[in-house]
């Protein structure tokens, strides 16, 4: 679960690292009243849970009270990547020397946490990792001894920093540790961190993502979960949310349900590999009842952007003449008219192809076959 900024920041304040001065404001009046107690010029900040809000036009600074609130208005109008802006953070603008970055993320390969640090802070670190790889610091943290006081002044130095300013970074990095792992966090980072002109370290910019594996020793964000105003998620994405699906909308247009993750990465592979462009990944689990198969062509029914559904079963547990009948007792119910390809492979397989041929549905048993076909029809041949 993302987290927004102010979120962040706030968390960064409990464990003493530096942030700047500021408040939320969610309305030009109350962006003016924000800053009138802060010192000018000012940074406003459009809060929303996507990345590249800078290049998009969220983040203006101004001079004056009356500025703030021309600038808090603009944004608080804008739509960034598909979000709407409900708010903006007010804070003080900093005089920077140096940007910095610094964060922490899993590295699933080795098993364990690896904190990273660069001098290239304030732009994407992939383009860093990229562009110029000799900027990049790492170091791959033993789970057992954890990320040390020694560890962080490593990593300070090895950035440039020596004296009174390394231990002062230093001290900034191991909180952030401590914050990840209070918060089981999937990615913590600062970017910017940065050096101001009297020598203080600030973080500029903070971005959290909590494992959503651990919401459950995190009860205060529990609801966000199916909160349209406070996730990043589509609409779609919470109605599946809510019914106990795995659904992401993609960009394409043939919508695609199966029972199984791997199932459902497979078609999306398959059907990218005849040209085809899928417009979802939705997995109606192992055990796909009616229930499910309702709720998932529900959701494509929803969606305008499919115009043809690929619906991919493998069936040991679910039979698959189960699974027809729950395809036609669903389409029924809820009147869904979009063309439907069908691959029906597993327990009883002859009886559900034979319930779904003579209901006039596609049914194969090549999920290479059926992707084709698929495809195909997509693209109205």
């Amino acid at each position: 679960m993302k987290l927004f900024e102010y979120e962040a920041k706030n968390i960064l304040a409990k464990y003493e690292i530096p942030i700047p001065r500021g408040a939320l404001a969610t309305s030009p009046t109350q962006a003016k009243e924000v800053a009138s107690q802060l010192h000018a010029p000012y940074t406003v900040k459009a809060q929303v849970l996507v990345a590249g809000r800078g290049k998009a036009g969220g983040i203006h600074f101004a001079n004056t009270l009356e500025e703030i609130e021309d600038v808090a208005a603009k944004i608080l109008s804008m739509d960034i990547k598909g979000l709407k802006v409900s708010s903006v953070l007010i804070e003080e603008k900093i005089k920077i020397k140096k940007e910095l970055y610094f964060g922490i993320a899993p590295d699933r390969s080795r098993r364990c946490y690896v904190a990273i640090t660069s001098t290239a802070g304030g732009v994407d670190i992939e383009e860093v990792a990229t562009k110029t790889p000799e900027k990049i610091i790492k170091l791959f943290i033993d789970p057992i001894l954890g990320f040390r006081s020694y560890h962080a002044r490593q990593m300070a130095n090895k950035i440039g920093y020596s004296g009174n300013s390394m231990l002062k970074l230093a001290v900034i990095f191991e909180k952030l540790y401590e914050a990840a792992m209070e918060y089981d966090t999937e990615l913590i980072e600062m970017n910017p961190i940065v050096e101001t002109v009297d020598g203080k370290f600030v973080a500029a910019d903070a971005r959290l993502i909590v494992d959503d594996n651990a919401l459950y020793r995190h009860s205060q964000y529990k609801e966000r979960l199916f909160s349209e105003d406070k996730t990043e998620l589509t609409s779609n994405e919470i109605k599946a949310r809510k019914m106990g699906l795995s659904y992401v909308q993609l960009e394409g247009n043939i919508g695609i349900i199966g029972n199984g993750a791997g199932l459902v990465m497979a078609t999306l592979d398959v059907v990218q590999l005849y040209g085809g462009k899928p417009a979802n990944f939705l997995d109606v689990g192992g055990g796909a009842s009616e229930e499910q198969i309702v709720a998932a062509l529900n959701i494509l029914l929803a969606d305008s952007r499919a115009s043809v559904v690929l619906i991919n079963i493998l069936g040991g547990i679910t039979r698959c003449d189960e699974v027809a009948r729950g395809v036609l007792e669903a389409k029924k119910k809820i009147e869904f008219t979009k063309p439907m390809v069908i691959r029906l492979v597993g327990t009883n397989e002859e009886e559900g192809r034979r319930i779904l041929t003579e209901a006039g549905i596609h049914v194969l048993d090549s999920m290479e076959e059926a992707a084709k076909k698929t495809v195909e029809m997509s693209m109205g041949e």
